[in-house]
């Protein structure tokens, strides 16, 4: 939904347009990912409904397996309302509605998958729980995870142990360090180094500054953002996600997918909401 300005509390404004699109942050990564050519499947949980087949359309559409992508008949498809300002950043709500239903049976499921997957990516969109069972499936077969802690919420100890690379936000790494987190370059290297005291290895993204990394042996890497004229910044942080694992799975080095992930993520948000595929 397109407007103004975002409505602050108690106040309605008149919006400019709407338009229905597939979400959910594991479902853009994953197209994302796939957009890059790698093999990429996913394991989520849609509900038998009218958005659940518009969600499964889409990932056939874009070459994402949907195999484990389960129908839940007692809740509804997860979805998000996100609302853009004149300037294109946004805001949103989510209701997980599905989402919430995944766990050791749909690890179970996919075994076979887990078992050859190079690189499970996951989100705290789902249970800590289904998130702990994937990675545990993975890292047993000699695979590696790598968690975008969003939205922001607390990981468990279980969760932290398994992961081997974190991404980030300003407002997530705020969160998960207790510190306060400046959105500039050299914010994100400070909390970078914070969090790889938890995490061998640690992207925090700075929005329009870039993104730093961080791991455990010391070394560090800063991209400088793609200055571009920005149309709307909706989904950046999952075209980033998904383009960065890609390319660390296919055996790229970190400074290479940071720098191929930093510019698919310029190019998406210079590119209008009507006209992206």
């Amino acid at each position: 939904m397109m407007g103004p300005a975002r409505p602050r509390k108690g106040e309605t404004v008149t919006g400019t347009s709407w338009h229905p699109k597939s979400g959910g942050k594991g479902g853009n990564q994953a197209v994302s990912s796939a957009r890059t050519g790698i093999a990429t499947s996913m394991i989520g949980a849609v509900a038998d409904d009218e958005f659940g087949r518009f969600l499964i359309e889409n990932l056939d559409r874009k070459n994402v397996d949907h195999t484990f992508v389960r129908r839940d008949a007692s809740h509804s498809t997860g979805m998000s309302v996100a609302i853009f300002d004149a300037e294109g950043d946004y805001g949103a709500v989510i209701v997980s509605g599905s989402n919430l239903t995944l766990g050791d049976g749909d690890v179970a499921a996919a075994r076979d998958l887990l078992d050859r997957t190079t690189l499970l990516v996951l989100q705290s969109e789902i249970p800590d729980a289904a998130n702990v069972a994937a990675a545990r499936a993975v890292k047993r077969a000699g695979g590696r995870i790598l968690i975008n802690a969003a939205p922001a919420r607390p990981l468990s100890v279980d969760l932290q142990c398994l992961v081997d690379i974190i991404v980030v936000n300003a407002i997530e790494a705020e969160m998960l360090t207790g510190l306060p987190v400046v959105e500039t370059l050299d914010g994100a290297l400070q909390a970078a180094k914070t969090l790889a005291n938890v995490f061998p290895e640690v992207v925090v993204t700075a929005g329009g500054a870039g993104a730093a990394f961080v791991n455990r042996e010391g070394d560090e890497i800063l991209i400088e953002a793609v200055k571009v004229d920005t149309r709307s910044t909706h989904g950046a942080g999952d075209e980033f996600i998904g383009v960065l694992a890609a390319e660390i799975a296919s055996g790229k080095t970190m400074a290479d997918a940071l720098q191929k992930a930093n510019m698919a993520a310029a190019k998406l948000v210079s590119t209008p909401e009507k006209d992206r595929v």
